[in-house]
C-alpha cells in the first residue's frame, strides 16, 4: 500500500513535467492541442524556460538593487536631517512674566539669560562611535580599485620624472629639492608651534580656573567677568594671532612651513574659543543656583582636547578600547604618500607650465589655456589634501586617542548641491561654524536673522582662508576670497538641497573642477610675478595690487623648480 502511494506521487509529480518523453508518439497529440512547450518531436522547450527564469532573475536582482541603494539612500538623509533637526532644537523660550520674580531686576534677568546658553549637555552635536566613511567603502572592491589607480598614477609620475631627468642629466636625479625647499626651517617652525601650544594649554585655561573660581563668591562678578574676557581677547589677539604670524613673515619662511605655523595658529585660535565657549554658560548656571557646584574641567581633559581631532569641546568623547598601531602606520604612510604624490604632480603638471609662462596685461587665449591645462593638477590637489589631511591625518591622531567618533566628512562626492557640498567637504569645521558662529548669532539677533547669519558664516569662512593663503605665499591675491564670496554664495541658493538627480551632481563637479583650475592658475602666475618682478620699495598699494597685472615679460625658463 505504501509502495503503491510512492508510486503514485512520483507518478504525479513526474508525469506533469515531462509528457513527451512519458507519452513517446503520443506527443504529437499534445503538441496538437495548443501547449506551446512541447514541439512536433515530443521535446520540452528547455532552453525557453531556463530563458525565461534567468530574464526573471535578472529583473528581481536588478529590483532588488535598486531598492535596497534607493532605501539605504533615504535612511541616511532620513538619519542626518534628524540629527540635524535635533541639533537645531532650542530650549523653549521662557516667559519672563511667569519664571521670574518681580524682585529681580533687569540686570539679574539679563545675568540669567546669558546663564542659559546652551551648555555641552544640551542640544549641539552628539559624538558617537563610528567610522570613517573611507574605510568602510574601502572594504569594497570596486572601491578599492580606485585606490589602486591612483597609486598607480603616482608610480607613473615617479617613472615619468626619474625618465626625464636621466634624459636631461644623464644620471638618476633624487634630491627632491622643492620638496627641501618647501619646509625649510623645520628646527624653528617646531620651536614656533611648541611655544603657540604651551600657551593654548596655560593661558586659556589658566584664566578659565582663576575667573571660575572666583566667580560664584566674588559680589563684583561683572567686573572680574570684564576683566577675564578681556585679557582672554588679548591672547587670542596677540599671543596666537600677531605673534605667530609675525614670526613667519620675520623670518620669511617657506610655504609648507607657513601651511604649518599658520594652520596650527587657525587651530589652537578656534579650540581655546571652543573650550571658553562650552564652559562659560555651565559656571554662569551653577552660580545662579547657590546649591550646585562650580564644574571646572580638569587640565587632562582640556589637554586632551586640544589634541583630539575635534574643534567642539566635550568633557569626555566616546573611546575605543584599544590603539591599533598598525592602522596608524598605515595612515602616517599614506599621508608621506600623498605628499611625494603633490611633489609630482607640482614637478610634472605645474612647474614646467608656469615658469615659462608668457604674462601680459590681458591673452583671453592665454588665460584659458591656463585655467583649463590647470584643472588637473588642481583636482589632484584637492582629492590629495582631502585625502592626506581630513582622512589620514585625522584618522592617525583619533587612533591614537581612541577617540571613536571619526565621521571628519561625509559623502561629499554625491552631493547635488553647494548647501550639501559646505556641509560635507569638511565636518570638523563645519561643526564649529555651526555651533559658534550661525548658531550664536542666531541666539544675539533673536532667530531673525537667518540670511544675514549664513552670510556672516561665510564671510568669517572666506576672510579665514584668504588670510591663510595670503600669509603663506607671501602676495595679496584674493582669488579664493572672490570664488567664495561671489561664486560660492551664488551656487549655495541655486545648487540648493531641493536639487536633486544625476544631472545636479555634473553641474556640481564640473563647476568644482573649473574653480580649481582658476585657484591653480591664478595664484601660480601670481606666484612666479612676484618672483621675477620684484619691486624694489613697494608701497601700500603696490602690495594690493596684483604683480601679474604690471609684470609684462617672457618668464624664461630657471634652474631652479621653485
Amino acid at each position: 500500500m505504501a509502495n503503491s502511494e510512492g508510486i503514485g506521487l512520483r507518478s504525479r509529480r513526474v508525469a506533469p513535467r515531462m509528457p513527451g518523453i512519458l507519452d513517446g508518439d503520443d506527443s504529437g497529440s499534445s503538441s496538437s492541442n495548443g501547449d506551446p512547450r512541447i514541439t512536433s518531436n515530443g521535446k520540452m522547450e528547455v532552453e525557453h524556460v531556463i530563458n525565461k527564469k534567468l530574464q526573471l532573475k535578472m529583473k528581481v536582482e536588478h529590483l532588488k538593487a535598486g531598492l535596497m541603494k534607493q532605501l539605504d539612500s533615504q535612511v541616511n538623509e532620513f538619519v542626518d536631517s534628524l540629527i540635524e533637526e535635533s541639533a537645531c532644537l532650542d530650549p523653549p523660550a521662557v516667559s519672563s512674566s511667569s519664571s521670574f520674580s518681580p524682585s529681580l531686576s533687569d540686570k539679574e534677568r539679563s545675568k540669567l539669560k546669558f546663564g542659559q546658553l546652551r551648555t555641552p549637555l544640551d542640544q549641539g552635536k552628539q559624538f558617537v562611535v563610528r567610522r570613517s566613511l573611507l574605510d568602510e567603502l574601502f572594504e569594497v572592491n570596486h572601491i578599492r580599485t580606485i585606490y589602486h589607480m591612483f597609486i598607480a598614477l603616482l608610480i607613473l609620475f615617479i617613472l615619468s620624472t626619474l625618465v626625464v631627468d636621466f634624459i636631461d642629466e644623464g644620471r638618476l636625479v633624487l634630491d627632491f629639492d622643492l620638496l627641501v625647499y618647501a619646509f625649510g626651517q623645520l628646527p624653528l617652525v617646531v620651536f614656533t608651534w611648541l611655544c603657540m601650544f604651551l600657551s593654548a594649554l596655560v593661558v586659556p585655561y589658566g584664566l578659565f580656573h582663576l575667573w571660575a573660581g572666583q566667580y560664584q563668591a566674588s559680589r563684583r562678578g561683572t567686573l572680574l567677568s570684564v576683566l577675564a574676557g578681556a585679557a582672554f581677547l588679548l591672547y587670542q589677539g596677540l599671543g596666537l594671532g600677531f605673534l605667530p604670524t609675525y614670526v613667519v613673515l620675520r623670518n620669511g619662511f617657506p610655504p609648507a612651513s607657513r601651511f604649518i605655523v599658520i594652520l596650527e595658529q587657525v587651530r589652537l585660535l578656534m579650540k581655546t574659543h571652543s573650550f571658553v565657549r562650552e564652559n562659560v554658560p555651565r559656571v554662569l548656571a551653577s552660580a545662579q543656583s547657590k546649591n550646585s557646584p562650580v564644574v571646572i574641567p580638569q587640565v587632562t581633559q582640556y589637554l586632551y582636547f586640544l589634541f583630539a581631532p575635534t574643534l567642539i569641546y566635550r568633557d569626555s568623547y566616546p573611546r575605543n578600547p584599544v590603539i591599533r598601531w598598525g592602522y596608524v602606520a598605515t595612515k602616517f604612510l599614506q599621508v608621506l604618500g600623498c605628499l611625494f604624490y603633490a611633489y609630482y604632480v607640482f614637478v610634472r603638471l605645474c612647474i614646467p607650465q608656469f615658469r615659462s609662462i608668457n604674462l601680459q596685461l590681458f591673452d583671453l587665449r592665454v588665460m584659458v589655456l591656463c585655467v583649463f591645462n590647470s584643472i588637473l593638477p588642481g583636482v589632484l590637489v584637492l582629492f590629495l589634501a582631502f585625502f592626506a589631511f581630513l582622512h589620514c591625518w585625522l584618522n592617525a591622531f583619533a587612533e591614537m586617542l581612541r577617540f571613536a567618533d571619526r565621521m571628519f566628512y561625509k559623502d561629499w562626492w554625491n552631493s547635488t548641491s553647494y548647501a550639501n557640498y559646505y556641509r560635507t567637504w569638511n565636518v570638523v569645521v563645519h561643526d564649529w561654524l555651526y555651533n559658534y558662529i550661525y548658531r550664536d548669532f542666531l541666539w544675539m539677533s533673536g532667530k531673525r536673522l537667518r540670511a544675514t547669519a549664513m552670510l556672516f558664516v561665510f564671510t568669517v569662512s572666506a576672510v579665514v582662508h584668504e588670510y591663510v593663503l595670503a600669509v603663506c605665499f607671501g602676495f595679496f591675491y584674493p582669488v579664493l576670497f572672490c570664488l567664495f564670496m561671489c561664486f560660492g554664495m551664488v551656487f549655495n541658493f541655486i545648487l540648493h538641497d531641493r536639487r536633486k538627480g544625476p544631472i545636479w551632481n555634473v553641474i556640481m563637479w564640473t563647476s568644482l573642477f573649473l574653480g580649481q583650475g582658476v585657484l591653480i592658475c591664478l595664484y601660480s602666475q601670481e606666484w612666479y610675478a612676484q618672483r621675477y618682478c620684484p619691486l624694489q620699495e613697494p608701497s601700500f598699494l603696490d602690495l594690493l595690487k596684483p604683480r601679474s597685472w604690471t609684470c609684462h615679460q617672457q618668464i624664461a625658463p630657471a634652474e631652479d623648480s621653485r
